[in-house]
């Protein structure tokens, strides 16, 4: 003889084990986020200068106790401003404004950098970089590679 299971059954076995799967997601022992997740970066030091750098188009930045110097192929003497750091949970961010100034046209554009590490190339060299950037500049994002004072990129051995 076949008993019918009614159909309330399987939606409420479905919530059990839904319950079941999420509270096994959760940290071990109830005692709230992994450390992972709220240690803010601290692989560059707060006194190390960062040097950024893309290709198409060309462009640099070096940032240095709060201030940035933003170089393009056009401007090679750049333009200097403040900047604020803050360290997350997977790098640095950069944020200021853009001076004024008629020959860029970003006068007062915002300005955001993002520090991550990971290996990374310019496609031109055969450097290896210890960081990928990201500079946002208005609404234009480049993308580049990054290195310090204390971490240098690397170079493939010379035959």
């Amino acid at each position: 003889m076949v008993f019918p299971f009614p159909r309330f059954a399987f939606v409420s076995l479905g919530a059990v084990l839904m319950s079941l799967a999420l509270w096994g997601c959760g940290a071990a022992g109830g005692a709230g986020p992994d450390a992972r997740e709220t240690t803010a970066f601290s692989g560059i030091a707060s006194g190390e200068a960062i040097s950024l750098a893309g290709t198409e188009p060309f462009w640099s930045a070096e940032i240095e106790d709060g201030t940035m110097r933003y170089m393009t192929i056009d401007d090679q003497e750049g333009v200097a401003f403040p900047v604020e750091r803050f360290a997350g949970n997977n790098g640095l961010s950069f944020s200021g404004r853009m001076p004024d100034r008629s020959d860029e046209g970003r006068g007062g554009a915002a300005v955001d950098v993002a520090v991550t590490p990971g290996d990374c190339s310019d496609g031109m060299s055969d450097r290896i970089f210890p960081y990928v950037a990201t500079l946002a500049i208005g609404d234009e994002t480049l993308r580049g590679c990054a290195y310090t004072d204390r971490q240098p990129y690397r170079s493939p051995a010379q035959p």
